[in-house]
């Protein structure tokens, strides 16, 4: 997705129709009576080879009360805030309107770019109205037949260039993932630290009201990001480049995640998916928990989705300064991380207080951990080494009486660290062992928390120890010498 495109303009001028023609469904209620179209609505839009988010949005009006009409507008002006481009639609048989110059002084102060689309313009009965649109002072209107599908074509176009220009943003701010390493180096040292060329990426997220907001404006030291009683009152994420003790860093607050049957706000919705992107632009993610509701279903759903995308994961409990038997409820909190996320042991547990700004120095320490072995890079000497000292201690199981070796491991990408073994009856091989690897990686080179991505092959012709496989090892070397063992005995001692 590369960039979000809100339709706005007066009711009943069509915009339903058009955002339905985008994402090829009839997602949004259409009708002939204004109003119908209450709240937003969002959606993946598909236009030639273009893909981008669509959000529909209510009639503009012209009211400012609390009424459900200036509610919609309200709800309205803040989709115009956050999208990229407006597509302002008038209705051509009508022609500009006084209200259509009104919102257009509106849309100009609000987002710079703004395309006017003149609907129903099929035929001659809308060719004086679309003409009219240049009076609105927001460039050459587009004419255009949300209905009968004339004039996207022309839409195309005008859309490519903004396509092209947010895609050159979005790969200069997505961090480098699942970057791929050259097995055959011995060359551990390939973690290159946080520089202001580039900064280390960090996402805050979490429940409405945890204090993430507070946060970051204690890291940058100013009342940079808005605060308040009310949950949810940041709406969009909000990317702030700075230096958090000696360490550059871009990091991005998000809106409040709910549960899903909880967000009766289309406007909360938008900001979910913009909580979940911000995760997407990180690299390490801190999941902040309010340390009286600690751990509930939606805070296990955030961090198992950052794992999931293969982030580096920091839990941290804010607002310590108000707990008052701290031993007992640090006691109670690892007790229930490791019960609730096992796919996360080990990851750092920090105790922290955004009001009073004690504990920052501990989550510093914590996110340069994280993002250092998130970039881990174990030769493969050593993790064949490590491997069969595992299996001498837990075999792998024998599913009728056919034992699973596990040849040959190496490490193929990093970020988060990945690997390959190499092995017999993949098929056959339990999910359990997987996590006994997973959990002894995790123990013996140091990585806790970030997500380790491990995958079983079946074992093929590129063994680097198949020309071995005659070689009697060196353990069993003695009792051939002393000629304990005998030919035909115990089979290929190889195995």
């Amino acid at each position: 997705m590369s960039f979000t495109l809100a339709i706005v303009g007066r009711p009943n001028v069509g915009k339903s129709t058009l955002f339905n023609r985008l994402v090829g469904k009839r997602l949004a209620l259409v009708d002939n009576q204004p109003g119908v179209t209450r709240d937003l609505r969002e959606g993946d839009a598909r236009l030639g080879d273009l893909r981008f988010i669509v959000i529909d949005s209510a009639g503009l009006e012209l009211v400012e009360d609390d009424s459900l009409q200036g509610r919609m507008r309200r709800l309205t002006e803040r989709a115009v805030e956050e999208a990229d481009i407006c597509l302002f639609v008038i209705d051509a048989r009508l022609g500009v309107t006084p209200a259509d110059e009104i919102f257009a002084d509106i849309l100009r102060r609000k987002n710079a770019n703004v395309i006017v689309a003149a609907n129903k313009a099929e035929g001659n009965a809308g060719e004086l109205g679309a003409m009219e649109g240049w009076t609105l002072g927001l460039g050459e209107p587009l004419r255009i037949s949300a209905e009968h599908g004339e004039g996207m074509d022309d839409l195309y176009r005008i859309l490519v260039p903004f396509a092209d220009e947010y895609e050159e943003k979005n790969r200069h701010n997505i961090p480098e993932t699942d970057v791929e390493i050259d097995p055959d180096s011995e060359d551990e040292d390939v973690y290159q630290a946080p520089s202001e060329a580039k900064p280390l990426q960090l996402a805050v997220i979490g429940r409405p009201n945890a204090g993430k907001s507070t946060l970051i404006n204690k890291i940058l030291g100013e009342e940079r990001l808005l605060t308040g009683p009310e949950a949810g009152i940041t709406r969009d994420a909000i990317s702030v480049k700075t230096t958090f003790l000696g360490t550059p860093m871009r990091i991005f607050d998000t809106a409040g995640m709910r549960k899903k049957a909880k967000i009766s706000d289309k406007l909360e919705k938008l900001s979910v998916s913009d909580g979940i992107r911000a995760v997407r632009f990180a690299e390490v993610v801190v999941v902040l928990l309010d340390v009286d509701i600690p751990f509930e279903q939606q805070d296990l759903r955030i961090a198992d989705f950052a794992e999931t995308e293969g982030r580096a994961v920091i839990v941290a409990a804010n607002k310590w300064d108000l707990e008052d038997d701290k031993p007992a409820k640090l006691n109670e909190l690892r007790e229930a991380f490791e019960r609730l996320l096992p796919q996360l042991r080990g990851a750092p547990l920090i105790t922290v207080s955004a009001k009073t700004g004690k504990g920052l120095d501990r989550l510093h320490d914590a996110i340069l951990k994280a993002h250092a072995v998130w970039n881990r890079r174990i030769t493969t000497a050593k993790l064949n080494q490590w491997m069969q000292v595992m299996t001498e201690a837990h075999p792998p199981p024998a599913p009728g009486g056919r034992r699973i070796r596990l040849r040959y491991m190496t490490q193929i990408k990093t970020r988060p660290p990945a690997f390959i073994v190499k092995s017999t009856h993949t098929d056959k091989i339990p999910e359990s062992y997987g996590r006994y690897l997973v959990n002894g990686l995790r123990e013996s080179f140091d990585m806790p928390g970030t997500p380790i991505r491990l995958m079983f092959r079946d074992q093929g012709q590129d063994n680097p120890y198949k020309d071995r496989k005659k070689s009697i090892p060196s353990r069993l070397k003695k009792h051939v010498d002393a000629g304990k063992t005998k030919k035909g005995k115990g089979g290929d001692l190889s195995d």
